[in-house]
């Protein structure tokens, strides 16, 4: 297997590409010139120390590592999940509604490919817990933010008209459901897209890491359909978590709506 090796200096051209972009972003006064660049140096600084981790990882597999090492990134997944949204909840629910539902779907989905499709030996093989997690929580993360964010607006805005649904007698349920539709149905439209496209107008990221280490492309092939399924049952199930218990957030035991259990909009 010939696997051509990256130096520092072939690193060092990619960002300049990131730093011309920007100065471009600054010349134009877009206002994202820090953040971009903030971003940039978290990835290469958060990427490395992974590949650090990864390595004592391989080298000494125990489940307690794996699951410590599980824990932590679906904390600070659900970190940027509220992080993400203009109108979070307020106190310990804005960040355990989407830590909870990451934790609930992306586990179950990721213990499902291991146990009984993938079937390693050990199970946990850092090697394909770790990466299968990564993959299943960036995606389901993003599905999450985007379903509480329109979930919240969506309230916020239509308050008058759930407010007079409740007055006529409806439940909770059938007072939201339309914005809880539209949550979904928001959330799910990144995998979506992601699933129509592969192959035609993208390779994904998974299937192309694999190509250019040297797998076979059918073999690389089976393994992103493999993980594409994965993650669109895991964010779907996440997606419904989520907008339920942010739904029912939304309301106090005598269902009433509670738009003060969200924090102001963000900038």
């Amino acid at each position: 297997m010939n696997i051509i090796s990256l130096t520092p200096l072939d690193l060092g051209l990619a960002a300049l590409l990131v730093v011309a972009l920007a100065g471009i972003s600054l010349w134009l006064r877009l206002g994202v010139t820090q953040r971009l660049l903030i971003a940039a140096l978290r990835t290469t600084l958060q990427l490395l120390l992974v590949g650090l981790i990864l390595k004592v990882l391989f080298e000494n597999v125990t489940l307690l590592w794996v699951v410590l090492i599980s824990s932590v990134m679906v904390l600070i997944a659900g970190r940027e999940v509220m992080a993400r949204q203009q109108r979070p909840f307020r106190g310990r629910w804005g960040y355990a509604l989407g830590t909870l539902s990451m934790f609930v779907s992306a586990f179950a989905t990721t213990l499902f490919a291991l146990l009984i499709i993938i079937n390693n030996d050990p199970w946990y093989q850092p090697q394909y817990a770790i990466p299968l997690l990564g993959m299943m929580l960036g995606n389901t993360m993003t599905g999450v933010a985007l379903s509480l964010d329109r979930l919240t607006n969506n309230a916020w805005q239509q308050r008058a008209v759930i407010e007079t649904r409740l007055a006529l007698g409806q439940r909770w349920q059938d007072a939201l459901r339309e914005t809880v539709r539209e949550s979904v149905r928001v959330g799910l439209i990144p995998i979506i897209n992601a699933m129509a496209a592969a192959g035609i107008v993208s390779l994904p990221g998974m299937m192309t890491g694999q190509i250019l280490s040297g797998t076979a492309p059918v073999e690389a092939v089976k393994y992103q359909i493999l993980i594409m399924f994965m993650i669109a049952a895991g964010t779907g199930f996440a997606i419904l978590i989520a907008s339920w218990l942010g739904a029912r957030r939304l309301f106090d035991e005598r269902e009433r709506l509670r738009l003060d259990r969200l924090r102001e909009a963000r900038e």
